[in-house]
C-alpha cells in the first residue's frame, strides 16, 4: 500500500514540475514570463483583465463627461459599453441630430478606435 502512494506522490510531483514551465518562453520561468517579479501566471493573468476593466470604465466616464458638456443633450437615457477603445452607444435621443452629434462627440474622446452607434429618436408619450 506504501509503495502505491509512493508512486501516486512521484507522479504527482512530476505532473507538477512539468506544468508550472508549461506557459513560460524559452529560457524563462513561469515568474520571468509573467513580467512580474515573483508573481505567478495566475496572478499576472488576473491583473490584465482588472487593469483593462478600469481603463474601460474610465473611457465610459470620459465619454459621459464631454457628452455632458453639451447642455441640449439627456445623457439619462444614454448607455456606453467601451471595451478596449471600441464603443457601443445605446439608448434614446429627443431629437434625431442629436443621435449623430453624440457619435462625433465620442469618437472626439481620445482612446475611442471605433463607434457603434444604436440610438434612437424617444418616441413622445401618447405613441404619436
Amino acid at each position: 500500500m506504501k509503495n502505491i502512494q509512493a508512486r501516486a506522490l512521484v507522479i504527482a510531483t512530476l505532473i507538477l514540475a512539468a506544468s508550472s514551465g508549461a506557459w513560460a518562453q524559452p529560457g524563462q520561468t513561469a515568474s520571468a514570463a509573467s513580467g512580474a517579479p515573483g508573481a505567478t501566471g495566475m496572478e499576472a493573468s488576473a491583473a490584465a483583465p482588472a487593469n483593462t476593466r478600469k481603463a474601460n470604465r474610465a473611457l465610459r466616464r470620459q465619454i459621459y463627461a464631454a457628452i455632458g458638456k453639451h447642455k441640449e443633450i439627456d445623457a439619462g437615457n444614454i448607455g456606453i459599453t467601451a471595451r478596449g477603445g471600441a464603443v457601443t452607444l445605446n439608448g434614446t435621443v429627443t431629437d434625431a441630430s442629436q443621435i449623430n452629434l453624440v457619435a462625433e462627440i465620442a469618437k472626439g474622446v481620445p482612446g475611442v478606435t471605433s463607434v457603434t452607434n444604436k440610438l434612437t429618436v424617444q418616441k413622445p408619450f401618447g405613441g404619436m
